[in-house]
């Protein structure tokens, strides 16, 4: 087997392993690039290597590398995996293809009318609050089938879920909850999975890796 040549690569092929032994389809998981707190110029090397999902953090950070990003390289589908401030819904709309962090009613309420206003809505992952910790965000289990009903009776596109286990402690238990939980509730994406763990997320069932630290390096 030769050796991969870059982060992008090594990235890919570790992804392709794990779905060989969990037996899927290396087609059914999307490996999302977190490029948050990282500038347009180091992005653009792995687009040119043909690396199409990106993710980022804040809102306000995003508008001010992605546009001129997207008009050169416009198949690039940017994704808001960091916490939304409802007051950044109609801003969120108009830049995102995919948001990972709906996890509340009136979250639910103010992107239905960014919605409304702008023609169209990004598909949205209900990130999940597995480890009951209220500082990372997410909707706490218990209220998850009536936010995921709320959802569709806004007209938001579900996706499906989006968790982030607790660091420090092993994640697999957190990843198969968030797989049956979407299971339960009839949802067919899991967005889980980061640099340390995204191969053990493959393996219970993710459809959306968020990898950054691997294919960027350790933020300064």
């Amino acid at each position: 087997m030769e050796k991969a040549e870059t982060p992008l690569q090594e990235v890919r092929a570790k992804i392709a392993k794990a779905c060989t032994i969990a037996r899927r389809d290396p087609g059914e998981v999307t490996l999302v690039a977190v490029s948050k707190t990282h500038p347009a110029e180091a992005i653009e090397p792995l687009l040119v290597e043909g690396q199409r999902h990106f993710g980022e953090n804040r809102v306000q950070e995003a508008q001010g590398k992605w546009p001129e990003l997207k008009e050169r390289f416009p198949a690039a589908v940017l994704h808001l995996v960091g916490q939304l401030q409802s007051n950044k819904a109609e801003d969120a709309v108009e830049l995102f293809d995919v948001i990972h962090s709906l996890d509340r009613s009136s979250l639910v309420k103010a992107l239905a009318k960014a919605k409304e206003k702008a023609g169209r809505c990004p598909e949205c992952f209900i990130q999940v609050d597995v480890g009951e910790e209220d500082q990372k965000g997410g909707c706490a289990i218990a209220d998850l089938p009536a936010l995921v009903a709320e959802a569709r009776e806004a007209g938001i596109p579900l996706a499906g879920l989006m968790c982030i286990p607790p660091a420090d402690i092993e994640p697999a238990p957190f990843f198969a909850l968030l797989d049956k939980l979407a299971r339960d509730n009839g949802l067919p994406g899991r967005s889980m999975g980061m640099s340390g763990d995204f191969e053990t997320a493959i393996m219970l069932g993710a459809t959306h890796v968020r990898v950054g630290t691997a294919l960027f390096g350790a933020r300064g």
